[in-house]
């Protein structure tokens, strides 16, 4: 026994409505890796190849004789130690601003997606669904509005969206868990 869709079934069934949560929020943490991990420019990328290399060079001059050479390339690479802090203050600065602004065009868009969904299915049942599907939580997800001849149990759109929203949270962790495993 599969839920039906209520009003009219075209593009905005529950499981379309579904999938559309979902994506918000793989945008939403999208986005949130970017902010995290994408705040590097190739400057720094190779400022941070430079100054590997020279410490690594001052490292191998251990001995007595080299002691000066080797103190000439640590002093290099914490000037350019500096240089990189500079640099990466500037560049994560210019784009955290734009993945703010970002983030905040996504959150304007989710709230008139759900403000619009809200609209559309207010007085309609997004799904039917039997009864003993939602066993525990029917009540809460109907409001107590079903049919008791047909078992049949109205799922309204408030609802709806906040159930949506909780899977998609936790099935976006679940994926963020997934790559980042992977990735390691």
């Amino acid at each position: 026994m599969a839920a039906t869709t209520m009003g009219g079934g075209g593009p905005l069934s529950p499981l379309s409505i579904l999938l559309l949560v979902v994506l918000l929020h793989l945008l939403d943490g999208f986005v949130e890796f970017l902010r995290k991990r994408g705040l590097r420019s190739s400057e720094e990328v190779q400022l941070r190849q430079e100054i590997k290399e020279l410490l690594k060079e001052a490292g191998k001059l251990s001995t007595p004789s080299t002691f000066a050479q080797a103190a000439k390339l640590r002093r290099m690479a914490a000037t350019k130690e500096k240089e990189l802090s500079k640099k990466h203050e500037e560049y994560s600065k210019e784009k955290r601003w734009s993945y703010d602004m970002f983030a905040r065009a996504l959150l304007i868009l989710k709230v008139i997606l759900y403000i619009g969904l809200t609209w559309h299915f207010w007085g309609v049942p997004v799904a039917e669904v039997p009864q003993h599907l939602l066993q525990p939580f029917g009540s809460f997800l109907s409001w107590r509005s079903g049919n008791p001849a047909t078992g049949q149990v109205m799922v309204g759109i408030i609802p709806w969206l906040v159930l949506t929203n909780r899977v998609s949270k936790f099935l976006c962790q679940k994926l963020s868990k997934f790559f980042f495993t992977i990735k390691s």
